[in-house]
């Protein structure tokens, strides 16, 4: 039997690509997704030809139900019962302030990312995932936001309670199908996240890192890693991952 395929959304930067290198470099076939085309066709060919393995890109936006449906049901017919893994990655933060200063078009498209993208994604996947024959897992990359709130990051903090929320209610709804589900909820981490929550400001988002050793992508992979190779009967349900100089979502150790 040939290696199975992990399904990973958002898998263009940061804890996506990290995920999408590590586990090519364990063998196993790949399904990558995101907005970013070129960036998608870039990474197949990289993973492709740095570790021989199977890499199948397919380029949607998480938001739009219609072509979330419609990208995986042109999916290579080989895939029908070769999914193992589904790793809900795609999210973001747009934007940081008080509520009555929010702008709703952030607010929009970081419910309709976080939240709804990943409803529609899990909704079109978990059949491939019942058909697989073996170790079946939805892994949902959360955050510190899904475990508490913080000045200025309401709607964001609701989108990733939200994720919290949803991997327990899968956990029960799919548990007689033996599909595991993990929450993976990461504090301070250096990826794109920052540039794209203050909108291109890098100056601002670099100011965020400063002072500590933050989280990079690479640590949420090998902690997706991990929890996606237990044994058939251990599953990690939740995990709160922060750099050693974090505490919570506000406390810092800066020098």
């Amino acid at each position: 039997m040939s290696s199975p395929y992990i399904f990973i959304t958002g898998a263009t930067a940061g804890f996506g690509e990290a995920c999408a290198e590590l586990f090519a470099s364990n063998g196993f076939n790949l399904v990558i997704t995101g907005r970013r085309h070129e960036r998608l066709i870039s990474l197949e060919k990289r993973l492709e030809n740095n570790h021989g393995v199977d890499v199948i890109t397919s380029s949607f936006d998480v938001r739009n139900e219609e072509e979330v449906n419609k990208a995986i049901d042109q999916l290579p017919s080989k895939l029908n019962k070769s999914i193992s893994i589904l790793i809900n990655n795609a999210g973001l933060a747009v934007g940081k302030g008080p509520i009555d200063l929010g702008i709703s078009e952030d607010w929009n498209r970081m419910i309709d990312t976080n939240v709804k993208g990943l409803l529609y994604v899990s909704k079109a996947v978990i059949p491939l995932l019942k058909q697989f024959d073996g170790h079946r897992q939805i892994i949902n990359i959360g955050s510190i936001a899904g475990k508490e709130v913080y000045p200025g990051g309401n709607v964001y903090c609701a989108s990733k309670h939200a994720v919290d929320a949803l991997s327990k209610a899968m956990r029960i709804d799919l548990l007689p199908h033996n599909i595991k589900v993990t929450n993976i909820a990461p504090g301070a981490a250096e990826t794109e996240f920052s540039v794209v929550r203050f909108k291109g400001n890098k100056t601002t988002a670099d100011n965020v890192y400063d002072g500590f050793d933050p989280l990079i992508a690479k640590d949420i992979a090998e902690t997706a890693y991990f929890v996606a190779t237990r044994p058939a009967h251990v599953n990690i349900n939740d995990i709160l991952i922060m750099p050693t100089a974090q505490a919570n979502s506000t406390t810092l150790l800066k020098k």
